[in-house]
């Protein structure tokens, strides 16, 4: 009884921070509805390694692996039982993925993307990215979207979640979304790198989302690896961002349809 007092308060608490902490308007082109509420298998899904090419896109590729150097840190578990709705949906441990190394000594959920050198302008991406809310927890943890691409926030548990995102370039927004799946859709209209989504119900929710003028990114996956496609000729310089530790840039030179590797690596502290 205590828990669900303690709970409702939370509710309570974060409408009010919603309906009155923020003294800027939401994005009008933001739309919310009710989504189909199957009860769909609740999995941990990986983001996208590769996005669709933009304009003016030509045949070349740069690849790579984003290694990692040092004792890798000890995951931190998170706590969830403060919210019971969260808690049992999971029979396994789930870790922190601030600092996810793989097996193969390499780096997850690295953003890398063409930083100079791609020409526009840009066709914009019509379909959606999809931000997740399943177990509590956001999927993908990181991930890239044009400018003006549809970013589509979906609640696939049955428990409130607020999704609370601090851009400084374009518009705050922080919405509610109370029912099992309700899906709101939102954009972005300027370039602007590493906006932090964060839940003010869940503390431990948090992702990060890239907004770039074309779609010539990628995230590093479960072997480190990353794929930029349908680059025109050219010479690039290209950006690996983690979110702790830091970044870093190459230059990158490719011929016509020539595939380049590349190498990024991060050392622990």
């Amino acid at each position: 009884m205590q828990q669900s007092r303690v709970m409702s308060t939370v509710f309570l608490g974060v409408l009010l921070t919603i309906g009155c902490g923020s003294s800027k308007s939401q994005d009008a082109s933001a739309t919310t509805k009710s989504a189909d509420q199957t009860n769909a298998p609740m999995q941990l899904a990986e983001a996208p390694t590769t996005a669709q090419p933009a304009s003016h896109a030509g045949a070349a590729s740069i690849t790579g692996t984003v290694k990692f150097q040092g004792t890798a840190p000890s995951a931190e578990k998170m706590k969830m039982d403060a919210d019971p709705a969260c808690a049992q949906q999971h029979t396994t441990p789930v870790y922190s993925e601030e600092v996810v190394v793989n097996a193969n000594n390499t780096l997850k959920n690295v953003f890398v993307y063409v930083k100079s050198g791609a020409n526009g302008p840009f066709t914009t991406t019509t379909s959606p990215v999809t931000l997740t809310q399943s177990g509590c927890w956001y999927t993908p943890h990181v991930f890239g979207i044009q400018a003006n691409q549809p970013l589509e926030i979906v609640n696939n548990d049955a428990t409130l979640h607020n999704i609370n995102a601090k851009p400084t370039t374009n518009q705050p927004f922080n919405i509610a979304q109370p029912v099992k799946g309700m899906k709101s859709t939102k954009k972005f209209t300027t370039p602007e790198m590493a906006i932090k989504f964060k839940c003010n119900v869940h503390p431990w929710m948090h992702a990060y989302g890239h907004v770039l003028a074309h779609s010539f990114f990628s995230v590093s996956g479960e072997d480190g690896s990353f794929t930029i496609a349908g680059l025109p000729a050219g010479t690039y310089v290209v950006e690996a961002w983690h979110e702790k530790y830091g970044s870093q840039t190459q230059t990158v030179t490719v011929a016509d349809g020539e595939k380049k590797s590349v190498e990024f690596s991060f050392k622990a502290p």
